[in-house]
């Protein structure tokens, strides 16, 4: 069995991230609904099948995070999907929660579920070849909210679930995502991701929890989607690297951002201020991508579920696999966009 720590490094090595194809059943209907596709279980794996297979792409990509349902699919040709990308040397996790669900006690608040009985499903998923897993926690920003109870509450399941997940030899990806719907500051942000970071910090060493042998998942420090006047990128890499040097261990070996609802073009110019700043401040992590609107919004609408479109979508992935990475290394420009 290889070392939670190595394989948490070899996630964040130079150059690479990690693409979440994780979407529920209920999220993967949805966007399939806005390019005419009916989400059927073949249609699920055709769809994940295109992008596991794209020509090139683990030269950018280090692991893909599966859904339930994804980790136990074969493709067309009978080879599972795991074993499809094994072969090309990416690594499968799998998403373990149960979804966010309101917090008794605390209108407008969520709480993610699925600790009962997780010890087994680790087991299991282990044996279908998971190196790796991801649970995520939603923080809402409003009117008097969060609350002090519902970042606790959240950050104690979080270290829970990581604890299990090392039990199990598996690496955890903690995913505290402080979401950008409203109207709030960029500063209003801050305050809000560096005390839900610092207590997931804090709940992480009471549940023993290695730092060197698992991954952060974070949001980056953003205005809301809807303020008036959204803060640009070079603000959002100096107040994201600020929080995260206030709050994440050294320990830790990378922070893999999530895209959160922003547009490709937004994602990745910010992550690539992101690095260009940390790479002038100096930062102990590696500072990747866990992307999955991000990488494939694109692929999605050139697929548009024609068996004739495949190649295409895979060379749309490809692309935006490639300008993420560029990006996760301070090296991307817009003209990349246009090769």
């Amino acid at each position: 069995m290889q070392d939670l720590a190595e394989i948490a490094r070899a996630l964040v090595a130079p150059g690479k991230g990690i693409l979440a194809a994780d979407e529920s059943s209920g999220t993967i209907k949805s966007r399939f609904a806005a390019i005419g596709v009916e989400s059927t279980e073949d249609n699920r794996r055709d769809y994940r099948e295109l992008l596991f297979r794209t020509p090139g792409a683990a030269d950018h990509i280090s692991g893909v995070i599966l859904y339930d349902e994804t980790i136990r699919q074969k493709g067309a040709d009978g080879t599972p999907l795991v074993d499809v990308l094994t072969g090309q040397g990416i690594r499968p996790g799998i998403k373990v929660d149960a979804g966010a669900k309101p917090l008794a006690g605390a209108a407008g608040e969520l709480v993610t579920e699925g600790l009962d009985g997780l010890r087994e499903r680790f087991a299991e998923y282990g044996r279908l070849g998971a190196q790796f897993s991801k649970w995520r926690a939603v923080i809402t920003i409003g009117d008097g909210l969060p609350s002090g109870y519902c970042i606790e509450t959240n950050a104690h399941a979080l270290a829970r679930y990581a604890a299990l997940s090392q039990e199990a030899g598996i690496v955890p990806i903690v995913e505290p995502e402080v979401l950008m719907d409203g109207e709030h500051s960029i500063e209003r942000c801050y305050e809000v991701t560096l005390a839900t970071l610092r207590e997931v910090f804090r709940q992480l060493a009471r549940q023993r929890v290695r730092l060197d042998g698992m991954l952060l998942k974070p949001n980056m420090v953003l205005s809301g989607k809807g303020a008036a006047d959204r803060a640009p990128a070079g603000e959002v890499a100096r107040l994201t690297v600020r929080c995260f040097k206030e709050a994440v261990p050294a320990a830790v070996p990378g922070v893999v951002f999530l895209s959160g609802g922003q547009s490709d073009a937004e994602a990745t110019v910010n992550l690539d201020a992101i690095n260009r700043h940390a790479a002038e401040v100096g930062a102990p992590w590696e500072l990747s991508f866990s992307y999955g609107r991000g990488l494939q919004a694109a692929p999605q609408k050139v697929w548009a579920g024609k068996r004739e479109n495949v190649a295409a979508a895979q060379l749309a992935y490809h692309h935006r696999a490639k300008v993420t990475a560029a990006a996760r290394q301070g090296a991307y420009s817009r003209a990349m966009e246009l090769a």
